[in-house]
């Protein structure tokens, strides 16, 4: 197994990410956003994130009318400001590292380029159906399978997702995390 398909082994920055936070949150930054949205920053000359600039990460699942809802989390672990723009690439993954099922479907909701400060983060939601409503539910899958925006490099998440009604779509981007 190669180090790019490995689950994402930064679990030991979560803790220098949280007291960074929690130093930032106490500070002249209190009450600042955790990711901007404007179109200015694409000629800024920021830098487009890397897999190696981010920690991925899954937040809370929340269901709703008949959906379920899971954030993808991107934190920024670099030292420097960088940006994403778009959808990334999602699939569920088996134990043996096999797809279940069809890629994530772009929502098509229109999107900007999010610049993402240090330590800072910002969400992408997937979707599917709250259990077999107009069609059956695949196999739980074991990962997610997360190609950051403009990426070419996956990172494994471990996540337990069932995709259900043949319905599993993926959001832009966006420093509120909304599908």
């Amino acid at each position: 197994m190669s180090d790019r398909s490995r689950p994402s082994r930064r679990r030991s920055r979560r803790v220098v990410i949280a007291s960074l936070t929690a130093v930032l949150a106490g500070g002249a930054a209190a009450g600042a956003a955790w990711g901007t949205t404007t179109a200015a920053h694409a000629s800024s000359g920021l830098r487009t994130c890397t897999v190696s600039d981010l920690y991925v990460s899954m937040g809370r699942k929340e269901g709703a009318a008949g959906s379920l809802y899971w954030p993808i989390r991107f934190t920024n672990t670099s030292t420097a400001r960088c940006t994403l723009r778009g959808y990334p690439g999602v699939s569920v993954l088996d134990t043996a590292h096999r797809g279940i099922g069809p890629s994530a479907a772009r929502t098509g909701e229109p999107h900007s380029t999010v610049t993402l400060a240090p330590a800072h983060s910002v969400s992408a939601v997937i979707r599917t159906t709250n259990g077999p409503i107009g069609g059956p539910c695949l196999t739980t899958g074991t990962y997610l399978r997360v190609y950051p925006p403009a990426s070419r490099t996956p990172v494994l998440v471990p996540a337990q997702w069932t995709i259900c009604s043949h319905t599993f779509q993926v959001g832009p981007v966006t420093a509120e995390g909304t599908i």
